[in-house]
């Protein structure tokens, strides 16, 4: 695992500060091309324990497109668009839309 030392950091910062949503979101972006079953209890967590956290919803959906169902994925996108126009962030919005419309075109 060529990226065992920012885990073990990452680690280490979800122990001194768990309320810490960017945390999780790193380890679920480090674990998520190394080990399958973190990355997916990690952007979980996110999207369960920290549902403001907008930036997670982009990268979750994209996570799994290929290891869950078209619905999950549709949820995580829908949801991620609705916290954007709440949060006023264009920018991620725009991001998600686009992610969004090529997820439909290609696996609806």
């Amino acid at each position: 695992m060529s990226n065992l030392p920012r885990i073990e950091h990452l680690l280490q910062f979800v122990q001194e500060d768990p309320n810490d949503p960017f945390n999780y979101y790193a380890l679920a972006l480090e674990y998520q091309f190394v080990d399958k079953n973190e990355a997916t209890m990690y952007f979980d967590k996110l999207l369960r324990d920290f549902p403001d956290y907008l930036p997670a919803y982009y990268h979750a959906a994209a996570f799994f497109i290929n290891a869950e169902t078209t619905d999950k994925v549709r949820q995580i996108y829908e949801k991620g668009l609705e916290l954007s126009i709440q949060q006023n962030n264009l920018h991620a919005k725009k991001e998600l839309e686009n992610a969004f419309f090529n997820f439909q075109m290609e696996y609806e």
